[in-house]
């Protein structure tokens, strides 16, 4: 239904090929039924005006702009749209990641990335945190596998799940 009925009362009608949506008794959209299951079917005007600026974008223009702020925030943003059913979902936290990139410098943008990379963290949130709490300057681990558990008497082993 159009974005600028969000909260108003509307009627809607429902057959088994058609939707309509009725405002004050006026049809204001139709549309046939997807039997599709996760099939999304919106109309491109009935979308807010921001979210019509995202559609914009295609899968392989944002892959492009991340790797372009570096290798690392490219390969976190690959990360971010393969980690979706569709590309499209992961747009906003590719954008945000996009935008991040112009708020800090290249190296610490591309340090973020390489840490969240390593400690498997890749989300805008995860970059975000890690910027604003500088731990992009502390050095990273070689290696991200945890380390082996001490001989500490408390630390049970396969002889006691026998």
């Amino acid at each position: 239904m159009p974005y600028n009925l969000v909260h108003e009362l509307i009627e809607i009608r429902s057959t088994a090929t058609t939707i309509e949506i009725l405002h004050n008794g006026t049809c204001v959209a139709s549309h046939p039924c997807s039997r599709t299951r996760g099939h999304v079917a919106t109309v491109h005007e009935h979308r807010p005006h921001s979210h019509q600026a995202h559609l914009e974008w295609t899968p392989s223009r944002i892959l492009e702009r991340g790797g372009k702020e570096g290798p690392f925030t490219g390969q976190v943003v690959e990360r971010i749209m393969a980690g979706t059913p569709h590309p499209e979902m992961g747009f906003r936290e590719c954008l945000g990641i996009i935008r991040l990139a112009k708020q800090y410098s290249a190296a610490r943008m591309e340090a973020a990335a390489e840490r969240a990379l390593r400690t498997g963290a890749c989300s805008y949130k995860s970059v975000e945190s890690i910027l604003k709490n500088s731990l992009d300057r502390l050095p990273v681990a070689p290696s991200d596998e945890p380390a082996a558990p001490s001989g500490h008497d408390n630390i049970g082993g396969s002889e006691y799940f026998e």
